[in-house]
Parts: structure tokens; C-alpha cells; sequence
């Protein structure tokens, strides 16, 4: 029973801290090295496009990258990757480029990439009244009006709206 307390003190006096200084030691070394991961940044704009950026990510310190991304919603996460995603407000960039707010054939008021004739539609809102709409603005909607910012956008939309079909 002595013996047994003996080497009880002995093990919580000089092995017991030795093995807690190595343990440390590995927990350091393992926080101090760099991690990579993927990282997709998600831009959803008001006009409804979702933009996708892919790029690698050194992180050195999880604090660190966390205050870089501030502002950002993590949408996925695990050992390879982190999606997050982010709502923008302004159009996207594409809209700015090549952006026309036009009308389907059935009169549904669309955002077009490119003229309406043979464009490729990225959002719909409503249906509208061609019979209450001015000549001048049908055939507006008809060949396209470019889309030049975000102003503008929400501008014509609300323009629009009062020959909504309800």
C-alpha cells in the first residue's frame, strides 16, 4: 500500500508534468501550422444572379480568417472546403455589361443578357396589361432598355408595375 502511494506521488510529481509539457507542445506545433482550404464565395444580387468564385485559402489562424470573410454567411463547411455566401446590394455585373429589361412574347416583364429578340432571360417579374401600355413603351420593352445601374433597375421596375396584370 506504501509502495503503491509511493509511486502514485512519484508519477504525479515528475511524469505526470512531462507528459502534459509534451502534450502542450504538440498543441502548439498544430495551431501554428497553416491549414489550406477551398473556399467558394456565393454573390446573390438583386437582379437574382448568382455569381461563384473559387479560390484557395492558407489560414494561419482561424481568427484571422474569419475577420477577413466578415459580413459572410457560411453556407457549407468541412475539412476541404467552406461555401460562403454573401447578398449583394447592387445588379450583377453582367446585368451592368450586357443587362435589358425587356418583354417576353406572352407580355411577361423579363431581365434579359443581351436584346430580347434571341437573349438568353435571367429573371422574371410580371405578367403585364399590353393593351393599358403606351405604344412608345411597348416597343421599348419590345427591342430592350439597358440596364446601366441599380437605380435604374429598380426605377424601371417600378415604372412597370402599375400595368401589372393582378
Amino acid at each position: 500500500m506504501f509502495n503503491q502511494l509511493r509511486i502514485q506521488f512519484f508519477m504525479a510529481l515528475f511524469i505526470l508534468p512531462f507528459c502534459l509539457t509534451v502534450f502542450a507542445e504538440e498543441t502548439v506545433q498544430k495551431e501554428n501550422d497553416a491549414i489550406e482550404r477551398k473556399v467558394i464565395l456565393q454573390r446573390m444580387y438583386l437582379d437574382g444572379e448568382l455569381s461563384e468564385e473559387k479560390l484557395t485559402e492558407t489560414i494561419w489562424s482561424m481568427e484571422d480568417f474569419w475577420a477577413k470573410y466578415e459580413g459572410w454567411q457560411v453556407v457549407d463547411q468541412n475539412e476541404e472546403q467552406i461555401v460562403m455566401k454573401k447578398i449583394e446590394n447592387d445588379i450583377s455585373p453582367l446585368l451592368k455589361a450586357n443587362g435589358y429589361l425587356g418583354m417576353r412574347e406572352d407580355g411577361t416583364l423579363s431581365i434579359f443578357i443581351g436584346r430580347p429578340e434571341h437573349a438568353k432571360i435571367i429573371h422574371t417579374f410580371y405578367q403585364i396589361d399590353v393593351g393599358k401600355l403606351e405604344a412608345y413603351k411597348q416597343e421599348e420593352l419590345q427591342k430592350g432598355i439597358p440596364i446601366m445601374n441599380k437605380d435604374q433597375y429598380k426605377q424601371l421596375i417600378k415604372e412597370y408595375e402599375p400595368y401589372s396584370v393582378n
